[in-house]
């Protein structure tokens, strides 16, 4: 009679090997320790968002605290779904432009509840949706021409830096020239040139985890000169406050049916319009930078990181915030070696974290992650040698495309430009056979929507 011995002990590697399956780290050439640490980054990179999310929607008489739990909980339910679903180190959380267009245009401008602009949110998430599961979105993607893909890259790249400059104050706005250089005395500067010198030193040292290291010697250094606050107790990390019930506000208040009868056609239409190219645009740039293209310039299983943004839109308005979409500051993550969903998961993970540690959150101001946009586009700059400028037809797009964001403020708008002077120079040149159809009916419908505004 042969005696069983039971092992009590998972054995050795079998978490490592439950990672591999789900993530398929050997294949991407990745492992868990680089995936972390690039989650990691990306998180502290883009958790300002979580303070100025609910700033802007304090505008549409949203709650603070509510907008607070709600933008974390939809980023990590987003963000989860695309790390777990797609495998992608890509970040999704409410969008910077979308929430003041939300506010501004819609909530303040046409005078609408914030519960019906939230019921249109949610509207034009389902419409994302079903272009999803239809493959419409995927088959816009794979229509791209090569050379705006690449372009698409570099200006999120430029836009990044210049919101990092914008961050740390060395880029201010001016009346008469719209912008110039900022007080190189002031505090916010001496902060981020502090933040630059010594995240480029780990940088071009190539020392794994510069970034993060960067953005704690910086808040440090931030402290030091007094321009942060420092630490006065526990009160300043932890946060005891049920973010269930700080939600309640703002959760389940959206109204769908009112969004209807107003007939929101154009709201709709500015919502999807926006998202669309924002989140093609994000997600071509940072995949690009993290080698997950095919070889062709596609990006594999496009259709399930579509999928993630419009299911954490549709989630996004029922908890009470607007559009959620993948952030292209996934890049800072991507920069540390991110390949898989598993850097994603490390996101969404921080993100339901800090709905408790809040305060901790609060005390990195954005001068000390405005050093790692400045540095992280720079190395998105890299790709712009791959335009052959020789060809006006490429570089007259490719440049519109680049400069355009920035200097719009859109990825979107860059995009609207690219688009429509690659369609134009290419039908006006005789080279009408590189256009196709998912250039024409783009182009037409960016010219409906400059004429209708």
């Amino acid at each position: 009679m042969s005696t069983i011995t039971k092992n009590t002990k998972p054995p050795v590697g079998e978490a490592a090997g439950l990672l591999e399956r789900i993530f398929h780290l050997t294949e991407l050439g990745t492992n868990p320790h680089t995936e972390i640490l690039a989650g990691v980054t990306t998180f502290v990179t883009m958790a300002y968002i979580l303070f100025v999310n609910p700033n802007i929607l304090k505008d549409a008489g949203m709650p603070v605290n509510a907008t607070f739990a709600a933008t974390a909980i939809a980023a990590c339910v987003a963000t989860l779904i695309m790390g777990l679903y797609a495998n992608y180190p890509i970040a999704l959380a409410p969008g910077m432009g979308l929430n003041a267009f939300f506010t501004y245009s819609v909530v303040i401008g046409m005078q609408l509840p914030w519960q019906t602009a939230l019921g249109a949110v949610f509207i034009s998430g389902f419409v994302f949706f079903l272009m999803t599961v239809t493959k419409l979105r995927e088959w816009i993607m794979e229509g791209v021409p090569e050379v705006l893909r690449i372009s698409i890259g570099v200006g999120i790249g430029l836009f990044i830096a210049f919101i990092g400059l914008q961050e740390g104050k060395l880029v201010v706005d001016n009346a008469a020239t719209l912008v110039t250089l900022g007080n190189m005395k002031s505090p916010s500067v001496l902060v981020t040139v502090f933040g630059l010198i010594v995240t480029g030193f780990f940088l071009a040292r190539k020392v794994k985890g510069g970034l993060l290291i960067g953005i704690l010697l910086t808040t440090l250094f931030s402290m030091l000169m007094g321009y942060s606050p420092l630490p006065t107790g526990m009160s300043s990390f932890v946060s005891f406050q049920n973010p269930f019930t700080a939600i309640v506000p703002v959760m389940g208040q959206l109204n769908i049916r009112a969004a209807f009868d107003y007939g929101l056609i154009s709201i709709l239409f500015a919502f999807t319009f926006v998202d669309l190219f924002d989140n093609i645009g994000t997600l071509l740039g940072v995949s690009r930078k993290a080698g997950l293209l095919d070889e062709h310039g596609n990006l594999p299983r496009a259709g399930k990181a579509l999928m993630a943004d419009s299911v954490g839109t549709m989630f996004g308005a029922v908890m009470g915030t607007p559009t959620v979409t993948s952030y292209i500051e996934s890049a800072a993550g991507v920069l540390e070696g991110g390949k898989s969903g598993l850097t994603a998961v490390i996101v969404a993970i921080l993100f339901a974290v800090s709905l408790v540690f809040a305060p901790l959150i609060g005390l990195i101001p954005g001068t000390a992650t405005a050093p790692v946009l400045i540095l992280v586009g720079v190395l998105m700059m890299g790709e712009i040698v791959k335009i052959k400028f020789d060809d006006f037809t490429d570089a007259l797009p490719a440049f519109l495309t680049i400069v355009m964001m920035p200097l719009t403020y859109s990825i979107a708008q860059g995009l609207a430009f690219g688009f429509m002077s690659y369609t134009i120079i290419k039908l006006v040149s005789g080279k009408y056979k590189q256009n196709n159809a998912v250039m024409y009916i783009l182009t037409i419908l960016f010219i409906i929507h400059f004429v209708i505004g």
